[in-house]
């Protein structure tokens, strides 16, 4: 799994112009499923997610997770993250999960990530969105659970 994490201050998605979901203070995580991807990486990422030390503490280091500041999260599904640019201008997105696998991830995703305690808004799984957010920092992490499970080159 791909994920891209953006610290904002509000961040909303809309399908056809309706909104489909909006979160405060808190993360927008773009979401991608890979074709190996399993539970297991939906919820070691939901958790490494939740957990990362993103947020200004009372002297403006970034100590505080999600959590402790009473954050919010909005998932917004993207496939895209899966490309594969090396050959070509056409990305190739053939590592991507077929889309009733990652939407069922996708959604073990979200459901962890509430089951924390988190408020989570999504957007709408295989539709046109627009996403529009106010990155607040700007703060931008890119995670991958390929990586996260690699070990460690020693020094």
């Amino acid at each position: 799994m791909r994920a891209c994490v953006q610290r904002v201050s509000r961040a909303k998605v809309t399908v056809g112009g309706r909104l489909v979901g909006q979160a405060g203070r808190g993360l927008v995580v773009l979401l991608g499923v890979g074709q190996q991807d399993t539970e297991n990486e939906a919820r070691q990422l939901a958790e490494k997610i939740i957990g990362l030390r993103v947020f200004e503490d009372a002297e403006e280091k970034m100590n505080l997770d999600l959590s402790e500041i009473a954050g919010q999260m909005l998932v917004v599904s993207q496939f895209t993250l899966l490309a594969d640019c090396r050959k070509g201008r056409r990305p190739s997105f053939t590592a991507a999960a077929p889309p009733d696998r990652a939407e069922s991830l996708y959604e073990a995703f979200a459901e962890h990530v509430r089951s924390q305690g988190v408020t989570v808004a999504t957007g709408q799984f295989q539709q046109h969105m627009e996403v529009e957010l106010v990155n607040d920092g700007p703060v931008t992490i890119l995670l991958d659970t390929e990586e996260l499970n690699r070990p460690r080159r020693q020094k």
